[in-house]
């Protein structure tokens, strides 16, 4: 059963071109020689199968097959030499490696930050720190945003937010003296059965409660789910209620172009271990627009390296803000940690946001047309149109369903998948073929194919072997 994507013009017209058929190993192939950003696969070390010591029993040769960027990043060539610079720098000279190329210490913070502008689409250092850890950034940004009253006290939220997001919140309730209880709204989908969440439901709800709504905080790109939130049209609905717009951007940062300060976003944070390639725990981000960037009158919690650096070492005790997001540093940033992050920006800096997005909708739709082709597998939710889920050929036991909206334009690269069955023995069918996915119990299986460094033929290898394991799963049922 074929099935249409939104990128089908270029799968069609790649199918055409080539004469081949979409499920052969051969058109795969065909897709890895046409892709204009192969090279940046080589930029990169992807984990050989011999040295994961998670599943015992032979392993296949070569690579893994790693389709789980959306919860780590793989390393980048350039990033132990990089590190490395920075130690050897330490050993080498101490305390004048503040000042010494390559990166020095003391500005390395601002060095990153001038990196990334293009990546979330800020228009000035001004609305961009690297700091501290995303939890971390995000209760900073509340502790300026959330300023409740007596009628306006509420933040809103996914009914599915990451979970630390939640605790976030409402701590951050329960520090101003309100109750999560009322003070706490979960967005939840308006269709049964379904867990995307349409802008219009969005709307409907700041129309019945805007007034009491402080801030509006979503993820970008929710992180179960996979689906892509408008941002622009939310920070519009937000602002024509008087409530503040704020985004979680660990699934979308690197993920999808964003354009922070043309959809006038009031505050995002962000992670970049996950699509920024930083390595695991590495140093998040924060925007604030730059409207907000000359209001002293922000609440804030204070550090001296948010402090003016032109009297930071003046030792006073006046706190002078900086003007912008910057003025929430708290501490110098760890440089090891932003070195690992700068190895990687060399490599988003060897292409664009847009190039990359440009391939992912082809590499995600191939994802999904396989999927639909070889296994039957029901299209996620549309969220433009209220339509009813299509039927679809069930598969002895088990079957799929895309969770993911089927919009192209409403995604990132991830596609989540919801069986029929519980997922334990394929997720390890799976991991003994080196294919490496995220399981979250009992019954979906997240796949993230990155752009910037899986191929089409890592994207053949999953759904080949996926049908593998759902047939030795039904096998083994079966005895």
């Amino acid at each position: 059963m074929a099935c249409d994507t939104g990128s089908s013009t270029s799968l069609e017209q790649h199918l055409k071109e080539s004469s081949l058929k979409l499920t052969t190993e051969e058109f795969a192939a065909y897709l890895d020689s046409h892709d204009e950003l192969s090279h940046l696969r080589k930029e990169f070390i992807v984990p050989k199968n011999k040295n994961r010591s998670d599943y015992g029993g032979d392993k296949p040769e070569g690579e893994s097959t790693y389709l789980l960027g959306n919860s780590l990043g793989l390393q980048p060539v350039k990033t132990r030499a990089t590190v490395n610079e920075q130690l050897d720098k330490w050993a080498n000279i101490g305390i004048e490696g503040h000042f010494k190329d390559p990166y020095p210490w003391y500005p390395i913070g601002e060095t990153a930050a001038d990196r990334i502008l293009h990546v979330v689409g800020a228009k000035s250092r001004r609305e961009v720190a690297v700091m501290n850890s995303l939890t971390v950034n995000v209760h900073l940004m509340l502790v300026a945003f959330y300023q409740p009253t007596e009628t306006r006290h509420k933040i809103v939220i996914e009914s599915t937010a990451f979970p630390s997001d939640r605790y976030a919140v409402a701590s951050q309730i329960k520090q101003r003296g309100f109750d999560p209880k009322t003070s706490l709204i979960e967005l939840k989908p308006s269709q049964d059965g379904e867990l995307v969440t349409r802008t219009e439901d969005i709307e409907d709800l700041l129309e019945r409660e805007g007034d009491s709504i402080a801030v509006v905080m979503l993820g970008g790109i929710q992180f179960f789910t996979g689906q892509l939130f408008d941002m622009k049209r939310i920070s519009e609905l937000c602002h024509a209620h008087g409530c503040y717009a704020g985004f979680d951007l660990a699934h979308a940062a690197g993920n999808v172009p964003l354009y922070l300060h043309d959809w006038d976003v009031d505050f995002a944070c962000w992670c970049s271990y996950k699509y920024l390639n930083s390595g695991p725990g590495g140093i998040a981000g924060a925007f604030m627009h730059d409207r907000h960037s000359e209001n002293f009158d922000l609440n804030r919690f204070a550090g001296w390296w948010g402090n003016d650096p032109d009297k930071r070492f003046e030792m006073t005790h006046d706190f002078q803000p900086l003007p912008g997001v910057a003025s929430f540093q708290l501490s110098n940033p760890p440089v090891l940690e932003t070195a690992s992050l700068l190895a990687s920006l060399d490599v988003f800096s060897l292409t664009s946001m847009e190039a990359l997005r440009k391939k992912s909708l082809l590499l995600t739709g191939y994802l999904e047309s396989l999927l639909c082709e070889l296994l039957g597998c029901e299209r996620g939710p549309s969220v433009t149109q209220q339509t009813a889920q299509e039927p679809h050929a069930k598969r002895a036991s088990c079957s799929v369903k895309i969770l993911t909206p089927r919009e192209p334009d409403h995604r990132g690269c991830q596609l989540s998948l919801k069986f029929s069955c519980h997922i334990n023995a394929i997720e390890d069918a799976l991991a003994r073929q080196g294919v490496v996915v995220d399981g979250r119990k009992p019954d979906v299986i997240r796949v993230a194919p990155v752009p910037m460094y899986n191929t089409f033929s890592d994207v053949h290898r999953f759904v080949t072997t996926l049908i593998s394991a759902m047939e030795s799963t039904r096998a083994e049922s079966s005895q």
